[in-house]
């Protein structure tokens, strides 16, 4: 992905006017911090009028961007260097396009699970661009169950275009490989949050996806099928990526509305890609918020809630007339 987008262009352009004048100012010819502070200040506000105003299809690009915060990232700016990571299946291999591992946040110690994209093309090779084989999956649910089993909560960081479909991935049960960790997500007996950091896509992302509480940040997207996807299938024309993306109902409050999700996590002026550490302040936040409520109640009663909060998802709005008509009866 792109490191810059035509609807930034102007924020571009005032930024490297500022580089400019700090290495005039710091060479100790002129002092320019007066045009420094204006400038800083007109692409605050810049900031605030585009980012306030992107198109679905805007919100997926900024969602792909390749200096968004990947797990790894979040991990070290959330936990420091009391990070453990755990490899492999046990089964075939170890997936690169997932990480797990055990690490510190603030007071609680959790098991970290999440999606790994790379910041340039030799990383993302390795990483597979974030799309994990089935393989990855069942480290995943290794790992969930390693946590049941000492009562550690779980973390999920959710960025991915999907599960990868090639023919290898398909022969080692890429289809049971999901499945499996849908229906044991539902049942593991330890509180799960989940954060949506960059692109949800279908299956892939929904394998770790199941928790008690579902958060996204503002300028992420969560939806069944990619936008180029859907314009092929939809409109068979694959240029019309735009008109999916307003079909889909991808953006976060789009996902709130519906129920989807339960809070949307704002992101540092200008996206996430721009400053790691605020947004993994924001994932803090609701940690701590939650965390400490989770833990306290019950497996049963925890179990109970995250069924009924999936159960109760994509009901149709003809039932809703149906039971809205019977109460006025």
């Amino acid at each position: 992905m792109a490191k810059e987008f035509d609807f930034e262009k102007s924020i571009i352009e005032l930024e490297a006017r500022i580089r400019e004048f700090q290495a005039i100012s710091e060479s100790g010819k002129v002092d320019l911090s007066r045009e420094i502070r204006a400038i800083t200040e007109k692409i605050d506000a810049l900031k605030n009028d585009v980012y306030g105003n992107l198109e679905p299809w805007q919100i997926t690009q900024v969602a792909r961007h390749i200096n968004r915060p990947s797990t790894l990232d979040l991990v070290k700016c959330l936990c420091g260097d009391d990070f453990v990571e755990l490899h492999g299946d046990r089964l075939f291999g170890d997936d690169p396009a997932i990480v797990s591992g055990i690490g510190q946040i603030g007071d609680h110690r959790v098991m970290i699970i999440g999606h790994q994209k790379g910041h340039d093309t030799e990383e993302n090779i390795y990483r597979n661009f974030g799309m994990p084989h089935p393989e990855g999956y069942r480290k995943s649910l290794r790992m969930m169950r390693t946590a049941e089993r000492f009562g550690l909560p779980i973390i999920t960081f959710i960025d991915t275009p999907g599960a990868f479909p090639g023919i290898g991935a398909e022969e080692r049960g890429q289809s049971d490989a999901i499945a499996r960790n849908l229906a044991e997500m539902s049942s593991i007996r330890v509180p799960i949050l989940c954060f949506v950091t960059g692109e949800g896509g279908s299956g892939g992302a929904l394998a770790i996806g199941i928790g008690d509480r579902v958060f996204m940040f503002e300028f992420s997207v969560y939806s069944v099928i990619s936008a180029e996807g859907c314009a092929a299938i939809l409109y068979n024309d694959p240029a019309r990526t735009r008109d999916a993306a307003n079909a889909l109902k991808l953006r976060a409050g789009n996902l709130l509305e519906a129920g989807i999700i339960d809070d949307i996590l704002p992101e540092p002026i200008g996206g996430a890609h721009r400053n790691h550490q605020a947004a993994a302040d924001e994932i803090r936040k609701q940690i701590d918020k939650h965390l400490p409520t989770l833990m306290a109640m019950k497996a049963d009663k925890l179990l109970d809630g995250r069924y009924r909060k999936f159960r109760g998802m994509g009901r149709f709005a003809r039932e809703e007339e149906l039971e809205h008509a019977e109460k006025q009866a």
